[in-house]
């Protein structure tokens, strides 16, 4: 699930990203700023958001009924309002399943420091 949607991610591949993403997705970036899936789809179909290269190990899954929670890291450079930029993000991901397929939940960055 995970890395189907960094790889969507990666490529600009916004229809896969999108067809794995829950309608009510939450999308909190690590500067705090948060999107809805409408939102974020605008961003990246405008070309606000441009990943570059991305490293995002899986810590953990921890499975409870219908939902996965997923702790990882995300490094990587992206392009963020034509600005570049060097992330180092502890990462939780919410997805859950919704008539029978997994979709991505919820989304939260926290920085390295």
């Amino acid at each position: 699930m995970e890395g189907r949607r960094y790889r969507a991610m990666l490529e600009g591949d916004i229809d896969t990203f999108i067809t794995l993403s829950h309608p009510g997705l939450t999308y909190t970036h690590s500067t705090g700023v948060v999107d809805s899936l409408s939102s974020y789809v605008a961003k990246c179909r405008d070309g606000y958001y441009q990943y570059l290269n991305l490293d995002v190990p899986i810590d953990n899954i921890q499975v409870l009924g219908n939902v996965a929670i997923v702790h990882g890291r995300m490094a990587g450079e992206i392009v963020a309002g034509g600005t570049h930029k060097t992330l180092n993000n502890r990462t939780l991901s919410i997805w859950s399943s919704l008539g029978g397929e997994w979709k991505f939940l919820a989304y939260q960055p926290t920085p390295i420091k």
